[in-house]
């Protein structure tokens, strides 16, 4: 095969990937069924962090109290990611099955059932997000300058979850229905829209401006999700029917639902300790530094994700067309994938951390701590690549409670008092906050290959 016809058929399956036109991931080739899902969900986080870099790039042009501002209310308010992760979870591992079964008519009944969950919860985190915002900043260790200036902006972002957790959530359904190209294509809609109005809102408005920009970019991706499941063409529509409340059917999705969400409750709640140890032993400049570093980890950890759910979606899919070992050798392909991407990026980091930091400061201080923070996180990089996959397989799985369990003992009972130890007993202040976080996701890889491979998640029923 030539060159030129090789690169014929890699463009056209790149093509085939994003038209969104809906394939049988149970049949086939694996590398083949990776690619074309795994393509169009890195894509769509990718533009996603491209905006969570860009957002950080205009708001460090007002100063580091914005910073610490941007950076300790993303802290906490990974709260609600993790409730619209859980919930996504719990969503794509049933929609997954059943349309690994050919069942797509139960598949938009279980996408529907898992809306109304999420906008139960999402009125009460807003309320209380809206009301305690200074409080919130304050519990973060954030200065009183930080506090006056940032409290608006912690009220605007929390009174807009309902669009984190409806995007997140909806594009679950999504994947788990295999129509990566349509999750893909809401996410950049969200994040474009952020990226031409965050610099502009930002000079009216100030540090408010952002997140105003934030909320409205993530409700238009919402409004066009909403468009695609009511009146599109896809393997999944939703009718009214679907939204008649079905009591066994909410209590299956909470039962999924609420170890993941507990998983990534207890790994960004690990972050919110980390991030207020770096704030209390380093100060400010740190807490900043700390910030932009893990704005750009994110930027990279997010593609690594996108091939991570490629695995789920491919578990679920092929769990419910009873292909067992096809399940598997997905997980096994997409690992190594991950390997070799990740590897890329702990180079990156090790050789160029201070120019990357640079973009976004001009603070010799902020650039100091942001570049070691990044050198020492990206060390564990291939650690993270391993690990996302094989969590995401157990979740793809309908099996939430084993990486539930492998988070709460990697970072609350490791990670955190280790780095409470480093920073403070031996008086490493925020560095030893820095490697806690590799020295733990070796950890999290080493145990969650081992429950993969034991292969009891191949028996769990959704």
């Amino acid at each position: 095969m030539t060159l030129l016809s090789k690169f014929h058929r890699i463009w056209s399956a790149i093509k085939l990937s994003l038209n969104g036109e809906q394939l049988d991931y149970t049949k086939g080739s694996i590398p083949k069924a990776v690619f074309l899902l795994a393509i169009p969900m890195i894509l769509e986080l990718s533009l996603e962090s491209v905006f969570a870099v860009v957002d950080m790039f205009f708001v460090g042009k007002l100063g580091e109290n914005a910073i610490a501002t941007v950076g300790l209310t993303e802290s906490v308010i990974t709260i609600v990611y993790s409730i619209a992760i859980g919930l996504s979870t719990a969503a794509s591992a049933i929609v997954a099955r059943r349309i690994g079964e050919k069942n797509p008519e139960d598949a938009a009944h279980a996408g529907a059932q898992s809306l109304i969950v999420a906008l139960w919860i999402t009125v009460l985190i807003s309320i209380a997000g809206v009301v305690f915002a200074p409080e919130i900043l304050s519990l973060m260790g954030a200065k009183k300058e930080v506090v006056r200036e940032g409290a608006v902006f912690t009220r605007i972002m929390f009174g807009g979850s309902i669009a984190i957790m409806l995007l997140f959530l909806i594009n679950g359904i999504f994947r788990g229905a295999g129509d990566a190209a349509m999750a893909m294509k809401s996410l950049w809609i969200a994040s474009l829209i952020n990226i031409i109005l965050c610099p502009v809102f930002i000079h009216f408005f100030g540090l408010k401006g952002a997140a105003i920009a934030t909320v409205i970019g993530r409700s238009t991706g919402v409004v066009y999700q909403c468009y695609h499941l009511f009146k599109g063409s896809g393997i999944l529509k939703f009718h009214r029917h679907h939204f008649a409340y079905d009591n066994i059917l909410v209590k299956s999705i909470i039962k999924i639902a609420s170890p993941a969400t507990l998983q990534f409750l207890i790994s960004s709640g690990s972050w919110i300790v980390l991030a207020r140890i770096v704030a209390e032993t380093g100060g400010t400049s740190a807490s900043a530094g700390y910030q932009i570093a893990i704005r750009n980890v994110i930027f990279f950890i997010l593609p690594a994700w996108g091939l991570s759910n490629a695995a789920a979606t491919l578990v679920g899919q092929n769990l419910g067309a009873k292909e067992v070992n096809r399940a598997e050798q997905s997980v096994w392909i997409t690992t190594k994938y991950n390997v070799i991407f990740m590897s890329f990026v702990t180079l990156l980091f090790m050789l160029f951390a201070e120019p990357i930091i640079r973009i976004f400061s001009i603070d010799e201080k902020v650039i100091a701590f942001g570049a070691q923070s990044l050198r020492i996180i990206g060390a564990g990089y291939i650690f993270y690549g391993i690990s996302m996959v094989m969590t995401q397989a157990l979740n793809g799985a309908g099996d939430t409670r084993t990486p539930t369990l492998i988070n709460f003992f990697c970072f609350w009972i490791f990670q955190i008092p280790l780095a409470y130890f480093l920073s403070n007993y031996l008086h490493m202040k925020a560095t030893g906050a820095f490697m806690a976080i590799p020295i733990a996701q070796g950890l999290v890889a080493i145990i969650s290959w081992y429950y993969f491979k034991k292969g009891k998640w191949k028996e769990v029923k959704v």
